[in-house]
């Protein structure tokens, strides 16, 4: 990419101009590609594909680019690969946990109950900090329930799916257009997300360092 077409896009982009950084995305999408393919291999070719795997990349560019210290030519590019290998590496790390599935933490009904609530809670690396009464509970589900819906569209359907109601991944991926893999590394960056979403949960949630 032309590295004046590209500071200008950066800068466009961290004063809040969407398109700017959606075309700064577009233009860098062929070499980001290239470098994430190689990684996807023979084996998770028909569970993942490097469309999945921007997509998601790209989102977080989107949510995250306020972090994002250009330090001159080729850093975006340097940064979105980043991303993308700690996505790819999501991806793979839920394919390969799936071959070995524990049936006792997974619940099947098909909607939430309060073992599934339980179960997303630790899964974010959570432990409940108010006392394992009814009342309070059901007030630290609501407040996860909320921090949810704050997420964006497809990291809380994932939630709500999987974690919460029990589908099957491969299930979620039919109704949502997206490979399997697509899946677990949504999942994965939901689940970092809800975390922070739950910065402020003390009173109900102590969240793991």
């Amino acid at each position: 990419m032309d590295p004046t077409r590209e500071e200008q896009l950066v800068k466009r982009a961290a004063q809040g101009d969407p398109d700017a950084l959606g075309d700064l995305l577009m233009e860098l999408a062929p070499q980001l590609r290239a470098r994430i393919e190689p990684g996807i291999g023979a084996r998770y070719a028909s569970l993942l594909s490097a469309d999945d795997i921007l997509q998601v990349t790209f989102l977080e560019a989107f949510l995250r680019f306020d972090r994002f210290d250009s330090r001159g030519p080729g850093a975006t590019l340097a940064w979105l690969t980043r991303i993308a290998q700690n996505n790819l590496r999501d991806a793979i790390r839920g394919l390969d946990a799936a071959k070995r599935p524990s049936p006792a933490k997974r619940v099947t009904s098909g909607r939430a109950s309060d073992e599934s609530y339980d179960g997303l809670v630790q899964a974010i690396g959570a432990t409940f900090s108010t006392p394992s009464v009814k009342a309070a509970r059901h007030e630290a589900h609501r407040f996860l329930d909320e921090a949810i819906d704050e997420l964006p569209e497809d990291y809380a359907h994932v939630i709500r799916a999987f974690d919460l109601e029990g589908h099957a991944a491969a299930d979620i991926a039919a109704t949502m257009g997206r490979s399997v893999g697509a899946i677990y590394m949504l999942r994965a960056r939901a689940h970092e997300s809800l975390r922070e979403a739950m910065g402020g949960a003390s009173r109900y949630f102590s969240l793991g360092g």
